[in-house]
């Protein structure tokens, strides 16, 4: 059997965070924030909304796209750096509040890298028969771990869940290879504090690394999966800061009509970039049936890697459904 993606959902708070109320906020220019970053604004959770109302409803939104019950499900995983409670995790949550108490679900902490890692773990288990139907959930709300005194970081990071629905098809090969790696020799370059939650980070270090990490392993899974750059339609990279993503796109000698970007309305949504970005593509038709797209993400960790999709689930506007590409919550 192999795997495809069959359905996406989004979902991102209602409330936006435009740079102009942001900068005043950090006592920066706004037009700093935008050149530094590539953002203009970004969602952010209103008191009431958590991790799991988030991925809820991204899920919630996949799910009615694949025409899944989520009690037909077989594993529900959600990577997420920002669970509502230290345990339980977030993912039994997700599926008790889509009416399928019953069924397996675990989180994953893997930083930005969390979907990807994810995509490559859901894979496995449906190419290895251990399950038919996978939901995964990248979420986020880092908002709420911001220290507005930290300029650097304070004005990158957004709130957004994005879902797939991973399912087995006959003689379809729509996911893989994949390659992911980890670095844990430098947690002080990026991480929560510990007695305060707050993000901390030493961001030139981090882009060189991301940029070069990053690179490197696209050029790896490339190779792995015998095919060359010329023969990639779409990459679609973790939106961890646009400058991070225009330097991948030149080292890889991508066109800037071949390389996804949507951090300018969200900004870095960890786990649930690269299914926001992926979404986005599919309803604008910038992804279509039978392309080949190349995934990369590099996070806190360090964690970061590479995947190949075949596209091979409909554009969002042509499934028939009455559904928003992106929901509110």
């Amino acid at each position: 059997m192999g795997a495809a993606v069959t359905a996406l959902g989004t979902a991102v708070p209602r409330a936006v965070l435009d740079n102009s109320e942001l900068a005043a906020r950090v006592g920066v220019d706004e037009e700093w924030i935008y050149e530094r970053t590539g953002i203009r604004a970004r969602h952010v959770a209103s008191e009431g909304e958590t991790t799991t109302s988030l991925a809820t409803a991204a899920a919630r939104a996949a799910l009615a796209r694949a025409d899944v019950d989520a009690r037909d499900l077989d594993v529900i995983i959600v990577a997420t750096i920002t669970p509502d409670y230290r345990f339980p995790a977030t993912a039994p949550l997700v599926g008790s509040a889509l009416g399928a108490p019953g069924v397996c679900a675990f989180d994953l902490g893997a930083g930005c890298s969390g979907f990807l890692y994810g995509l490559a773990q859901a894979t496995a288990l449906v190419e290895s028969g251990a399950a038919r139907r996978v939901l995964l959930v990248g979420a986020d709300l880092l908002s709420r771990h911001l220290d507005f005194d930290d300029p650097k970081s304070s004005v990158l990071f957004g709130d957004g869940a994005g879902a797939a629905v991973i399912e087995a098809r006959d003689g379809v090969v729509g996911l893989g290879p994949f390659v992911l790696l980890a670095d844990g020799s430098q947690p002080e370059l990026l991480y929560s504090d510990p007695p305060t939650g707050l993000i901390r980070m030493q961001g030139r270090e981090v882009y060189k690394r991301a940029v070069a990490e990053m690179t490197r392993s696209v050029r790896s899974i490339v190779a792995t999966a015998g095919i060359t750059m010329d023969d990639v339609d779409l990459l679609v990279a973790h939106q961890a800061n646009a400058r991070i993503v225009t330097a991948v796109a030149e080292r890889l000698a991508l066109p800037p009509e071949k390389v996804v970007t949507n951090i300018v309305r969200y900004g870095n949504t960890s786990a649930a970039s690269i299914p926001l970005a992926l979404a986005e593509a599919s309803e604008t038709r910038a992804l279509r049936e039978g392309d080949l797209v190349v995934l990369t993400a590099f996070g806190t960790g360090f964690t970061w890697g590479a995947g190949v999709m075949r596209w091979t689930a409909p554009a969002i506007e042509a499934a028939g459904l009455e559904l928003p590409a992106e929901t509110h919550v």
